[in-house]
């Protein structure tokens, strides 16, 4: 499908969805981010779905303003892939010992190293910038600082609910590495901290939602969101970088003899804000739930625990922002899938992938997110298929 628009009190709301498959909470936040003085331009995905404040899946372009809550709390959450010289005939029957070495290198839930991660260790992973990366935690606020230890020993680290590292095959029989996460408490801390300073701001106080909340160019509270939200964005990249070495760690031990090789590592932020240009104006472009599809860069679409992903390339439309959506997009809050589901449902429908099958993640149940075939068929203006993944193996927090 192309996009479908519908009225805005500022500018139209450009759909990848059918407005009549959206929820209606979800379609009121979409005509209030409308309504923002600075809004340029809102581009809304198929895997859109109610948020704070913001959907998700929902791109939002503003001119001299952003919006704390439109990117989300877990600022530079994203996706990372690998394709490996490994197949799917490497693979041994019993994939629980590999699922356990790889929950043993890589902390989920709150968990955490026990030591901080040392990237030098790792053959191969860039470390330029290493040092001055941490020496900017100085220059966060300061509210956050005292969470340097923890934020050390998280890099590296999975986190829980929608966050997970697979193991998966293409339709070749490739096996690909996927893992998705953030940038665990700090980001999340970070951002609350911003978001309660942003509502307390004069200008926001005629807004019709107090999460809407922006900062506005050359003011002190826009500079110091700026500098912690690309410090955030940076940690995240770290963090998937780190997991990946891991990642590939265990797959070169658990797999000696085939001698694996590791192709160039895709990863996309999904939660984030870029400065972008468009219409001849310079833009600060929020995608909260949605990837940055530019012409011939890579993405990743991920669906949910049993269902499979995509590797897409981007199209480069611009009536999207250069964007595409970040996943499948859930169709129903967790407490909902707590309520409709049980652990039974939970192994019918991951049947052949190792993965937990407990209660602590019945809310994940493939059955509560939409049809991640349906989403990618409805933005074939926005991306092409390069590759379509089946995971075998799922880790969740």
């Amino acid at each position: 499908m192309t996009y479908v628009e519908i009225p805005g009190a500022r500018v139209p709301i450009r759909m990848w969805a059918d407005p009549a498959t959206v929820e209606d909470v979800a379609l009121q936040q979409l005509r209030n981010v409308a309504t923002l003085p600075w809004i340029k331009g809102l581009a809304v995905m198929p895997d859109v779905h109610y948020g704070k404040g913001a959907t998700v899946g929902s791109v939002i372009a503003m001119r001299d303003a952003v919006c704390p809550a439109a990117v989300g709390v877990d600022i530079g959450c994203g996706m990372s892939a690998v394709r490996t010289s490994l197949t799917a005939n490497d693979l041994p029957g019993d994939l629980s010992r590999l699922r356990s070495k790889i929950e043993e290198a890589i902390p989920v839930g709150r968990g955490m190293h026990d030591d901080p991660v040392d990237p030098g260790r790792f053959h191969g992973m860039a470390t330029a910038g290493w040092d001055a990366f941490w020496e900017r935690f100085g220059t966060v606020a300061e509210a956050v600082r005292f969470r340097r230890e923890r934020a050390v020993r998280q890099l590296g680290t999975l986190g829980s609910g929608n966050h997970f590292v697979e193991v998966c095959t293409d339709t070749g029989g490739a096996v690909w590495l996927m893992l998705h996460s953030g940038s665990r408490n700090i980001g999340k801390e970070l951002a609350e901290h911003h978001i309660g300073v942003a509502q307390k701001l004069p200008h926001n106080q005629g807004l019709v939602d107090r999460d809407l909340a922006v900062f506005v160019a050359d003011t002190p509270q826009m500079a110091a969101y700026r500098n912690d939200l690309f410090w955030a964005q940076e940690y995240a990249r770290h963090n998937r970088s780190l997991m990946m070495a891991l990642l590939k760690n265990v797959i070169h031990k658990e797999f000696k003899k085939a001698r694996p090789v590791f192709e160039e590592e895709i990863s996309a932020h999904h939660n984030y804000v870029a400065e972008e240009r468009y219409d001849g104006m310079d833009l600060l472009v929020t995608r909260k739930g949605a990837i940055r599809a530019g012409s011939g860069e890579f993405g990743i679409i991920p669906g949910s625990m049993g269902t499979g992903s995509y590797i897409v390339k981007g199209l480069g439309n611009a009536r999207s922002f250069n964007s595409a959506s970040h996943g499948a997009g859930r169709r129903m809050s967790r407490n909902a899938a707590k309520r409709r589901f049980s652990t039974r449902d939970l192994e019918d429908q991951t049947r052949g992938v190792e993965c937990r099958k407990d209660s602590g993640v019945v809310d994940e149940i493939p059955a509560a997110y939409k049809s991640i075939d349906q989403v990618i068929e409805q933005q074939r203006d926005l991306v092409e298929v390069v590759a379509k993944l089946r995971q075998v193996v799922c880790v969740k927090g």
